[in-house]
C-alpha cells in the first residue's frame, strides 16, 4: 500500500494519504460503499453515467456540509445523466440524518467506514485519521477519470466551477 505525505494537511498539520493515487486519463477504480439504507454500492452501479466523486472527512463539519449543500444545490441543475456521489467515512446512519436534516436529494451519500474501499482506491485516505481527504473526481461514462482535484488544505472547499464544468464537457 502507498504511502504518500505533505499533499494535504489539516490546519497546515502535515498528513499521510494511504492508497493507489488516481488522476485524469486513469481508468477510474471500482469500490463498494454502503448507502443510507445499508446496502452495498459501487462505481460500476452507476455505469453509464458521468459521476462526480466528491470525498469529505465528515459531514458533520461546517466545511464538508457547505460543500455537500453546495453540490446539492447545483445537481439541480445538472442534466440528469450526472450523478454526484458524497463519499465519507460517516456511518450510513449519521448520512441519513444529515441528508433528512438539509433536504440533499439531489446527491447521493455513501459510506466508506466498513473497508476504506474508496479512500485506498483513490489515494484519498487519512492514515492518521482515517477519514477522507477533499477531493474531487469526475470519472466519463466510460469510467475514464476526467478531472481531479486533490484539495491540499483539508479545511478547504474544493474548485467547485472547474469540477462541474468537467462533469459537463464528459456529456
Amino acid at each position: 500500500m502507498s504511502e504518500r505525505q505533505g499533499l494535504v494537511t489539516m490546519q497546515g498539520n502535515p498528513l499521510t494519504l494511504t492508497g493507489s493515487p488516481v488522476g485524469q486519463g486513469d481508468r477510474a477504480p471500482d469500490f463498494t460503499l454502503l448507502n443510507n439504507d445499508l446496502q452495498p454500492v459501487t462505481l460500476h452501479d452507476s455505469a453509464g453515467r458521468v459521476r462526480i466523486l466528491a470525498s469529505v472527512p465528515s459531514l458533520d463539519t461546517s466545511v464538508c456540509s457547505e460543500e455537500t449543500k453546495r453540490f446539492n444545490a447545483e445537481a439541480e441543475h445538472l442534466d440528469p445523466n450526472i450523478a454526484v456521489l458524497t463519499i465519507s467515512m460517516d456511518l450510513p446512519f449519521a448520512q441519513k440524518r444529515w441528508v433528512d436534516q438539509h433536504q440533499a436529494t439531489n446527491v447521493t451519500t455513501l459510506s466508506d467506514h466498513r473497508e476504506a474501499s474508496f479512500g485506498l482506491a483513490y489515494g484519498v485516505l487519512i492514515k492518521e485519521l482515517r477519514l477522507l481527504a477533499r477531493a474531487v473526481f469526475v470519472i466519463d461514462r466510460e469510467g475514464t477519470v476526467a478531472y481531479s482535484q486533490l484539495v491540499p488544505e483539508v479545511t478547504d472547499p474544493p474548485d467547485y466551477d472547474t469540477a462541474l464544468s468537467a462533469a459537463r464537457s464528459c456529456l
